[in-house]
């Protein structure tokens, strides 16, 4: 095969990727998927699209062997082929932040006005939960808690921070987190927090980017009616935090 033949191939086979990801919903289910397997249902749901659209992005995806999938019963699971499809699609959005004017735009208008406060990055967390200075907080839906999480935190999703504002102290700092930095459900949860009288910011970016970047997390399986936590073994620090009354070991 000619040199210049064989060029073109590697690079059209690279394009498969590009084409694949070339859509908003597809970046918007990698990012959902970052959080842990999700059936086409809670997808749809969570993304606001039919089923069958959901689908036909999925299947673009899992072509490209971006996203794969198991079966349990009726359902099939699906998500990211490795944390390498996540790092590709957190580079595509810093490289446009960066880049890009009318993203820099859209960020500031859509989350700047949000933050009344410095955000806080992801080392000061880590320093801080080891020394028992900050409670961290993550509001993501309970399943997304169960597949994984910043090692000490405590979950309280969204809709129900409301019904669990008693169960966090006054005195000490919350740090909320979510699924990443264009997720809405901190800057809310700060907000709510703030109106009743907590010190309440929010980590910078979101779990996924806490995961890619080797920080403590830990997730839970399910075995009967008990949820056992299993850390993964590559981090091995684990932040002492204060747990709600529902979260005591």
């Amino acid at each position: 095969m000619p040199r210049d033949d064989a060029v073109n191939r590697l690079y059209g086979e690279l394009t498969r990727i590009a084409k694949a990801l070339s859509s908003p919903s597809r970046l918007q289910l990698v990012v959902l998927l970052a959080q842990g397997e999700r059936t086409v249902e809670s997808l749809a749901r969570e993304i606001g699209l039919p089923m069958a659209n959901v689908s036909h992005h999925l299947q673009a995806l899992r072509e490209s062997r971006l996203v794969e999938g198991r079966k349990e019963g009726l359902y099939v699971h699906y998500r990211l082929a490795g944390p390498d499809v996540f790092e590709l699609v957190d580079m595509l959005r810093r490289v446009g932040e960066r880049r890009l004017a009318e993203v820099d735009r859209i960020v500031k208008s859509y989350l700047g006005a949000r933050d009344g406060l410095e955000p806080v990055r992801r080392e000061e967390l880590l320093r801080r939960a080891e020394e028992g200075t900050a409670i961290v907080l993550d509001v993501r839906p309970q399943e997304e808690f169960q597949a994984g999480h910043i090692t000490g935190a405590i979950s309280v999703p969204l809709d129900r921070l409301k019904d669990h504002l008693a169960d966090l102290p006054k005195k000490r700092e919350i740090v909320a987190y979510c699924r990443g930095p264009y997720c809405v459900m901190a800057f809310e949860a700060v907000r709510l927090l703030r109106a009743h009288g907590r010190v309440a910011r929010r980590l910078e970016e979101g779990f996924p980017e806490w995961k890619a970047a080797g920080l403590p997390v830990t997730s839970e399986t399910v075995i009967g009616r008990k949820r056992a936590p299993t850390q993964d073994r590559r981090k091995r620090a684990r932040p002492r935090v204060e747990r709600s009354r529902q979260q005591k070991d």
